[in-house]
C-alpha cells in the first residue's frame, strides 16, 4: 500500500498496473534489471510511445517544493487582472436550492427588479417635468411681443443667444471640444528640466 501511495494511484489500479507490467516482461528478468538494460529510445509496455518522449522527467510523485515566489501573497491588482484576462479558472457549480428557498430567492429578485424600475421612472417622470417646463418657458418667450416696439420672439431669440453668459468673447459650453483634438504649437519640449 505504501507503494500505492508513492506513485499517487489508488491501490487497486496500482496493483492491476503492476500485474500488467510484469505480463510483458520476462519473468526472469527482475525490474530493476529491466529498466537499467533497455534503452532510451525503446517503447513502454502496452504503448507506442517511446521511453524517452514518455515523461517530462519531474517526478510527480514526490510533493512539489513552495518557491518564496509562490508563497508570498500577490498584488490584488494582479490577483483581479489575472481573473478578468484569463476568466476564472475555479468556475463555481450552479446553484442548486430546494423549492422553498428559490421561492424566497426569485421573490427578492423580484422585488429588487421592481425597485430599480420605480426608481427609473421616477428619475425619467422627473426629467420629462423638467424638459416639460422649459419647452413652456420658451415657447411663452416666443409668443410674447418684446419690451417696447420689439416684435413676437424678440425676448426668445434674446435667451439663446446667450450674450454675455460666456464672458466677453467666450464659448458657449455647447461647442466646447478636448483640447487635444489640436496638435501642439510646440510638439516636444526638449529643454524641459525638473
Amino acid at each position: 500500500m505504501a507503494s500505492s501511495t508513492a506513485m499517487g494511484l489508488p491501490g487497486r489500479l496500482w496493483s492491476l498496473t503492476s500485474r500488467l507490467t510484469s505480463f510483458a516482461r520476462p519473468a526472469a528478468i527482475s525490474s530493476q534489471a529491466a529498466s537499467t538494460s533497455t534503452p532510451l529510445t525503446s517503447t513502454r509496455p502496452f504503448s507506442s510511445t517511446p521511453r524517452a518522449f514518455a515523461s517530462d522527467g519531474v517526478n510527480r510523485s514526490l510533493p512539489m517544493k513552495r518557491t518564496k515566489r509562490m508563497l508570498a501573497d500577490r498584488d490584488p491588482k494582479i490577483k483581479i487582472m489575472d481573473k478578468a484576462m484569463y476568466k476564472l479558472k475555479f468556475v463555481p457549480p450552479p446553484l442548486r436550492m430546494g423549492r422553498n428557498r428559490y421561492l424566497r430567492h426569485w421573490t427578492i429578485h423580484r422585488a429588487w427588479l421592481l425597485f430599480r424600475r420605480q426608481q427609473r421612472e421616477s428619475r425619467e417622470r422627473e426629467l420629462m417635468q423638467q424638459y416639460q417646463s422649459m419647452h413652456n418657458a420658451c415657447e411663452e418667450l416666443r409668443l410674447s411681443r418684446g419690451p417696447g416696439l420689439r416684435d413676437e420672439g424678440y425676448l426668445f431669440r434674446v435667451a439663446m443667444e446667450k450674450k454675455g453668459v460666456y464672458r466677453h468673447g467666450g464659448v458657449p459650453i455647447e461647442y466646447a471640444r478636448p483640447q487635444t483634438e489640436t496638435p501642439a504649437r510646440e510638439p516636444w519640449n526638449h529643454n524641459w528640466k525638473r
